[in-house]
């Protein structure tokens, strides 16, 4: 089925959830929040839709719905713990919530983000509801690896290749991360939270939640912090809240965070560049300000190897 016909199956899909009572529309027309290869998402009323990426495995979403739906607080829970198929892509339906403020970056949640982080990275995987697979951070970071190559020819390619191969293999998804495997969510950014009408910042998006090296949830703020794209008060207010809040990624002793996150950020950076690369040979235009920082970082990141990261958790 093309991405054409999902588009309106998934709007009467969420339009139905919304009004699971016989009613009068009165809402604003259905919003299209997201329309990508990986994920389509629709909004009408207090009910988002979200179609999933072709191919999702059926087994580990429901695994990563069912601790959504168990872990009160820090991620959002699903309205269905039951994917729904709909037009070869499987469907989640959850709570519509307020979207962090991309205008506003001086309210930006640094502090709820790093209090949510701590919270899921310390939930023993045993108390889980469901057994969960690995967290899909590194084999994200390996798929932009590959778009950037089927994109085409680019000079800017060469550093990100290069900083690419000083990457650890299981940076690379090519082998196991070496830490105690702690619950992640495993693509953290702002886009990922949302306030509730409750007023509570919850984590969202559960495509990527697994077991692996918390680290990797705090890389990309690292990474914007390293290439000068996040201000040192911001980067400094997530660390501090990130350590009050007992995270296990960091050194308990309030010790120097870089040997933790070094390898991570390096592989968010190079993830990051990679995309902005392929997204420039697509649109055929030159790299902006932001993507050619990400791109200059590459190259010095090829040029001294990864800090040794730590083999146990503190």
């Amino acid at each position: 089925m093309t991405a054409t016909a999902l588009l309106p199956a998934l709007t009467a899909k969420v339009r139905s959830t919304a009004h699971r009572t016989p009613r009068t529309c009165v809402c604003a027309p259905e919003a299209v929040l997201a329309d990508r290869d990986d994920a389509t998402v629709v909004r009408h009323g207090d009910t988002v839709a979200k179609a999933h990426a072709p191919g999702t495995d059926p087994t580990e979403l429901a695994a990563r719905l069912k601790v959504a739906a168990t872990l009160h607080g820090t991620l959002l829970p699903p309205l269905d713990e039951t994917a729904i198929p709909l037009h070869g892509r499987l469907v989640t339906l959850w709570e519509a919530g307020t979207p962090v403020d991309r205008d506003d970056p001086d309210a930006a949640p640094w502090e709820a983000t790093a209090t949510l982080l701590a919270r899921l990275h310390a939930t023993p995987a045993a108390e889980l509801p469901h057994a969960l697979p690995d967290m899909r951070g590194p084999r994200k970071a390996a798929l932009a690896m590959t778009r950037m190559r089927a994109a085409g020819p680019h000079p800017a390619a060469l550093p990100v290749e290069r900083a690419w191969a000083t990457l650890p293999g299981w940076a690379r998804a090519e082998a196991p991360a070496p830490l105690p495997g702690l619950l992640c969510h495993g693509d953290l950014h702002l886009g990922q939270l949302i306030r509730t009408s409750a007023g509570h910042w919850l984590l969202i998006d559960v495509d990527d939640l697994g077991l692996g090296d918390p680290a990797w949830d705090l890389a990309r703020p690292a990474a914007w912090y390293a290439c000068g794209l996040l201000p040192a008060d911001e980067w400094t207010r997530f660390l501090t809240a990130y350590r009050a809040a007992r995270g296990p990624a960091l050194p308990a002793d309030g010790t120097d965070p870089w040997p933790a996150l070094d390898v991570p950020a390096r592989a968010l950076t190079t993830q990051t560049a990679a995309l902005a690369v392929a997204k420039s040979v697509r649109e055929h235009r030159p790299l902006d300000e932001i993507e050619r920082a990400l791109v200059d970082a590459c190259d010095r990141m090829s040029a001294l190897p990864p800090e040794l990261a730590p083999t146990s958790t503190k």
